[in-house]
């Protein structure tokens, strides 16, 4: 069987540095080994947007951009939309009659982004959105996710979710494997959490020259290190992060500038700032180029979605005569 690599990515904003280190950076060199899948979670999405019909609508085509600033090459990967594969709501809803509340309620990732949104109580499509996700893995029978490490609870219920399936009716469905990041998690530049455009802390892809000096200039470092000769603690700072998931060969370096008091963190950020602008300056130039084409975006978008629609039609009919609802014959229906 053919490896098959497939990732996504809500369809709720621009993506930013955590998400290219975190999948983005993977996808690209993946690309070039497996048959790649990459799809924009627009049903996902309104798991928490379901009332910003116009949001996640503008989002698709400028998250697509994205992914084709950063290098995801319609040639070798396949984009889709998740909401235009109708087998794979088909495929959710069959899962859904095996997975408890309770397993779903345990979820980390699910309880702490409750608690991040002060949800007071779970909506059903949220509660139950790793049922999905697993079914957004299965439909393609993908073998390698690459994910970070927030999303590990969910792997591994997708994981039992195929080998439930498997035991009940047929070993159709494939186990997937995690491929987790160098740099699973980067810290936003308040210095308090991941990186996240919701919190305001990211850098966004398509970010200028000027976006992102701003950004560096503004961002937190060691609290305690007043003066250039102060020893630093570059452990707790978020531009010695950067350094560390974008200039890795220079970190001892930086770490003994810090910790010795002779690098200042006005000269740290200056180095991460050059190194942050010669990253996103080649994705900006693809932007333009897609950006200035919005037809054949949208041709990439048709193309990939009727792709992942031909192969989902091929997984489901093998799920539902495994699970017995092939009530007639195809032809007379």
């Amino acid at each position: 069987m053919t490896e098959r690599v497939l990732t996504g990515d809500r369809v709720t904003g621009k993506l930013h540095l955590g998400h290219y280190v975190g999948s983005l950076q993977n996808r690209v060199h993946l690309q070039e080994e497996y048959e790649s899948f990459v799809f924009l979670a627009d049903v996902q999405a309104l798991t928490t947007h379901f009332e910003q019909k116009d949001l996640i609508r503008s989002h698709i085509r400028e998250m697509t951009l994205d992914y084709l600033s950063a290098g995801i090459d319609p040639e070798k990967s396949t984009i889709f939309i998740q909401s235009m594969i109708p087998e794979i709501a088909e495929l959710t809803i069959y899962f859904s009659m095996f997975v408890s509340v309770n397993s779903l309620r345990h979820n980390p990732t699910i309880k702490a982004e409750a608690k991040g949104r002060g949800l007071d109580e779970l909506y059903y499509g949220f509660l139950g959105y790793p049922v999905s996700q697993a079914a957004d893995i299965t439909f393609c029978k993908a073998t390698i996710i690459p994910v970070g490490d927030d999303q590990l609870p969910h792997l591994e219920l997708a994981r039992r979710i195929v080998r439930r399936f498997n035991e009940l009716y047929q070993p159709i469905l494939v186990e997937p494997q995690a491929l987790i990041s160098n740099t699973p998690r980067l810290v936003g530049t308040d210095g308090n959490a991941k990186m996240s455009k919701s919190l305001g802390n990211a850098i966004a892809l398509d970010s200028t020259a000027e976006d992102i000096a701003y950004k560096i200039k503004r961002a937190v470092t060691d609290p305690a290190r007043v003066h250039k000769s102060d020893p630093g603690h570059p452990e707790i700072c978020p531009i010695y992060a950067y350094h560390g998931a974008f200039r890795p060969e220079h970190l001892p370096e930086i770490r003994e500038g810090c910790e010795r008091g002779t690098m200042g963190c006005s000269a740290c950020k200056e180095r991460i700032t050059m190194a942050l602008e010669q990253l996103i300056a080649p994705m900006r130039e693809r932007r333009a180029y897609y950006a200035a084409r919005p037809q054949l975006v949208d041709d990439i978008l048709i193309t990939g979605t009727k792709h992942a629609q031909g192969i989902a039609k091929e997984t489901m009919k093998e799920v539902r005569e495994a699970m017995k609802l092939d009530y007639f014959s195809p032809s007379a229906m």
